[in-house]
């Protein structure tokens, strides 16, 4: 067994120097200001609302902290501080190879940037990265462990490096079906996926906008759809744009594991809330996969 597609190897790293970035929240609106900041060896990804200063504003990334997934991914803590939309972060996060950082932001929700993950890599590129002493640790799957809801699938099945696997359906001609299977490490994650943004439909805004979601989306962070048609005038980055995002939050959804899944994923017609089912699923599934880490391995060869 090796590390296969995960290049920065057996120990753990973190930032070499803070990532500073801000924007509006897709779901909110509100114009949020981030620092990406180093952080200690194990202590994976933690949020810390700066915002907040009458409670515990720390968030520390697990798969029972998610608590919302309607439309992204929220955490939440004890004292129920809340920070929304976290997935593409957490996607450029792991497929970097960074295992440790602490996430300052001064407002509710991540920023949607253009809608993928590519300015996040290109800031996180901008950082640096910094090895640490210490092993980094993979979640590698021992057995197949699945979720469904109708017609909805997501699974975790043994495989010897990452890959994913996705495919989704809708009635418009500017999707209808679509599918991806790939290995996936950070070349793949660079060139396939990073830059494939959000997507959604005009005949959705007004009723999530009567929901308090989507206030700040527009077409400078989401494809738009109407009928059949991409109302984007610099149209789609790629034509399976959309499945390709769909691989995108799911990579980022299995990061609040807390460490790199060795095995495949399959998702049919997922979205957030399956993906968080099925990480709930394996957590409670302890014979399904077990936690290893390299470092032995290295220090026989030498």
């Amino acid at each position: 067994m090796a590390a296969d597609g995960f290049q920065h190897g057996a120990f753990q790293h973190t930032l070499r120097t803070p990532a500073l970035f801000a924007g509006v929240g897709v779901h909110t609106g509100a114009y949020t200001r981030v620092a990406v900041r180093p952080a200690a060896v194990d202590e994976g990804v933690v949020f810390v609302r700066t915002d907040v200063t009458d409670r515990d504003n720390r968030l520390p990334v697990s798969g029972e902290a998610v608590c919302k997934t309607q439309l992204g991914t929220v955490i939440c803590n004890a004292a129920g501080v809340t920070v929304s939309t976290i997935e593409h972060l957490m996607a450029a996060l792991v497929m970097l190879g960074l295992d440790n950082a602490v996430v300052e932001l001064d407002g509710p929700e991540m920023p949607i940037m253009d809608g993928s993950a590519e300015p996040f890599v290109r800031l996180l590129d901008r950082a640096g990265r910094r090895p640490q002493a210490a092993a980094r640790r993979f979640i590698e799957i021992l057995q197949a462990v699945e979720v469904a809801d109708g017609d909805k699938r997501a699974a975790l099945k043994p495989c010897h490096r990452f890959e994913m696997a996705f495919s989704i359906r809708f009635p418009t001609k500017v999707i209808g079906r679509q599918a991806i299977d790939m290995a996936m490490d950070e070349h793949a994650f660079r060139r396939e996926i990073a830059d494939c943004r959000t997507f959604g439909f005009v005949h959705e805004v007004e009723a999530l906008r009567a929901l308090g979601l989507a206030r700040g989306g527009s077409l400078e962070n989401a494809v738009v759809i109407e009928g059949d048609r991409v109302l984007n005038p610099e149209g789609l980055r790629r034509p399976d744009e959309f499945v390709r995002h769909k691989a995108l939050d799911a990579i980022g959804d299995l990061y609040v594991l807390g460490a790199p899944v060795i095995g495949r994923f399959e998702g049919e017609l997922a979205g957030h809330g399956l993906n968080n089912q099925l990480v709930r699923a394996l957590l409670a599934r302890p014979d399904a996969w077990r936690v290893i880490t390299f470092v032995e391995e290295i220090a026989e060869a030498v």
